[in-house]
């Protein structure tokens, strides 16, 4: 006896509600009352593998402009060169951190994560290599600075500052350790960067 011809076809997937939205002026908003930290990673996994903005409300940039990657690849470099800097004059905790990282080299078919630390080609253990590298650019406290505004908000809100690029090395380490390219990397720093960006939007001048 034949199936029936409905029961033949698989069902259609349903669709996935994410835990933030757009809101009118094709903001995306996360609501007071729901979780926020999966609402982050959901639009975080969106925007990097293309589907946020294949989905974008008419009228919403259809992705970041050239001149904002191209300052935030010129705030990767700032921050790499601080890094260096302070490799290159022995500056303590990013000397022994390294050392530290050099210490848990990797083979090449290693079921732990890996990445590599400023001036080797070894791969380590990705955690200690994201220690070692944030830790060199943090050092000097001399890289960029992530500055929140939200013009909706008023002025009070303008100064919100909520740190440096010291992050980028999580996102370098990352994508090492999963062979993505660069371009994601780029996108993915910016990410970070908006991210860290509207939770200052929140914080009022002093």
């Amino acid at each position: 006896m034949s199936a029936p011809a409905a029961s033949a076809a698989a069902a259609a997937p349903a669709a996935v509600s994410k835990s933030y939205k757009y809101d009118e002026g094709s903001y995306v908003v996360l609501d007071a009352d729901s979780n926020q930290a999966r609402g982050l990673a959901e639009y975080a996994i969106d925007m990097l593998n293309g589907s946020l903005l294949a989905n974008v409300p008419s009228g919403a940039a259809k992705g970041p402009d050239a001149v904002v990657l191209q300052r935030t690849e010129l705030f990767h470099t700032d921050s790499v060169v601080c890094g260096l800097s302070a490799l290159a004059l022995g500056t303590n905790a990013p000397t022994v951190l390294r050392a530290e990282a050099l210490d848990y080299e990797q083979p090449a078919k290693s079921v732990l994560l890996s990445a590599k630390v400023f001036g080797s080609k070894k791969r380590v253990v990705a955690e200690k290599a994201i220690a070692a590298n944030v830790s060199a650019v943090r050092e000097w406290d001399s890289n960029g600075t992530v500055f929140g505004f939200n013009p909706r908000l008023g002025k009070e809100h303008m100064a919100g500052e909520f740190g440096h690029n010291d992050f980028y090395q999580v996102v370098v380490a990352a994508c090492q350790a999963k062979g993505l390219s660069g371009d994601v990397a780029l996108l993915a720093m910016l990410l970070t960067d908006e991210i860290r960006g509207r939770l200052a939007e929140g914080q009022r001048n002093q």
